[in-house]
């Protein structure tokens, strides 16, 4: 299995938009959803900074997730954009394989 960590800085006020978008009723679990591999996301809220939130996605594998990289390049990049407009800051914590 793939997990894929992201954190988010998200600008004040936008908290409730970004849940909903990054959520699991959100456009980015639909996205992944219609791909084979995909295993689910979990949204996480900094209990100490209301502001920072996580992101846990579960692919199948390193293969399934990268096939979704360039099946959904465009898709992919219009989500992002609306994420970046909720978001001051955002990184890839990184990409852990499990045993």
């Amino acid at each position: 299995m793939l997990v894929v960590i992201w954190q988010y800085e998200v600008r004040d006020g936008c908290e409730d938009a970004f849940a909903a978008l990054y959520g699991n009723q959100g456009e980015w679990v639909a996205l992944f959803r219609e791909f084979e591999g995909y295993i689910g996301t979990e949204l996480l809220r900094d209990a100490r900074e209301p502001l920072r939130f996580a992101t846990i996605d579960r692919w199948a594998s390193q293969a399934a997730y990268d096939g979704f990289l360039i099946a959904a390049e465009s898709r992919y990049a219009h989500i992002d954009s609306r994420g970046d407009a909720l978001t001051s800051a955002e990184r890839c914590i990184g990409q852990y394989t499990t045993r």
